[in-house]
């Protein structure tokens, strides 16, 4: 209980958010509500750790995403009486609660005029001005969420968080050069973060196949630098793999029509050195493929939906490497 509590929330299923949410009664029951300044029951009281608030924070979050209000009320009292009224990670979580019980836009509205109103006396509240950022995006309001998070990164430029979402939403509306800026910012930040690497070479491919204006090859070089490096940092990445069997696919595709290009400041590989990418790029899949059929130890940790997609890209050139 206490190890998942204490661990982001974000990428938790349905099912083990309800999970979670369900403890709620019990943590609750085991912590007292109010802080005594009695030093008698502070002797015998529990010990307050970090982790106790951390506990509750994630709790908090379950009990919302499982739509148990009342249960994130309780956990909500005692975050404000440990924390107080005035602090901006519990001006953030109250904004968060009252966005979770909004029925429509103009409760919405109301709720991001009382986080203007915020930081207006204080335009530096990190916590309230993301979630500010996050209602704006959650009410289709792209172009004023991109506007705030540039104003919140002239004066956090270290945000890689900030920096990553700001690129989520250039991507959205269709801006690859504007995204892939972002990511580099991010790889700037984070420079060991193959997830990320990749990302940027996806991003890159999408411009590829989206661009008109005669600079695909560069994209496309970008793409495959980037998935390499994904692979490198981690050997056993799915995503960066098949990032790169699509790129490889598509240079192999067409090096026969165009001509490889080594101006602006960019070049691609030889034919044999891609060729030899998209094979070990086909090689792992099917062996990822393969193992998470098995059910091999080691290699569950993989998105059901990925491996499918895996599966069904390595079945068209090397059907072979499945069994």
């Amino acid at each position: 209980m206490t190890t998942s509590l204490l661990q982001p929330q974000g990428r938790l299923s349905p099912a083990e958010t309800l999970e979670l949410a369900q403890q709620a009664p019990e943590i609750l029951r085991r912590n007292p509500k109010a802080i005594s300044t009695s030093p008698l029951q502070i002797l015998f009281s529990a010990p307050e750790t970090a982790d106790l608030w951390t506990i509750y924070e994630n709790l908090l979050l379950s009990c919302l995403r499982a739509g148990d209000d009342t249960a994130a009320h309780q956990v909500l009292e005692r975050l404000v009486l440990r924390f107080g009224e005035k602090d901006e990670r519990i001006m953030a979580l109250k904004g968060l609660v009252k966005e979770t019980e909004a029925v429509n836009d103009e409760e919405l509205q109301k709720i991001l005029d009382e986080y203007d109103l915020l930081l207006e006396e204080n335009d530096t509240n990190m916590p309230v001005y993301k979630r500010k950022i996050a209602l704006l995006r959650s009410m289709g309001k792209n172009t004023q969420a991109i506007t705030a998070l540039n104003a919140l990164l002239d004066f956090s430029p270290t945000d890689s968080e900030a920096w990553a979402e700001l690129a989520d939403l250039y991507l959205s509306q269709g801006l690859y050069p504007q995204a892939i800026h972002s990511l580099e910012e991010v790889v700037v930040l984070v420079p060991n973060a193959w997830n990320i690497h990749a990302r940027l070479g996806e991003v890159s491919l999408m411009a590829a196949n989206t661009t008109t204006d005669g600079s695909a090859q560069r994209y496309l070089a970008e793409a495959l630098k980037r998935f390499c490096r994904s692979v490198e940092l981690c050997d056993d990445y799915l995503r960066g793999y098949y990032g790169l069997k699509l790129t490889t696919d598509k240079l192999l595709s067409s090096v026969a029509k165009e001509k490889r290009r080594e101006s602006d400041g960019f070049s691609l590989p030889e034919q044999a050195t891609i060729e030899k990418l998209n094979q070990a790029a086909t090689e792992k899949l099917g062996e990822i493929v393969r193992r998470h059929g098995a059910r091999e130890k080691l290699w569950q940790g993989y998105d059901a939906g990925e491996v499918a997609a895996a599966r069904e890209l390595v079945a068209k050139s090397a059907p072979e490497l499945i069994r």
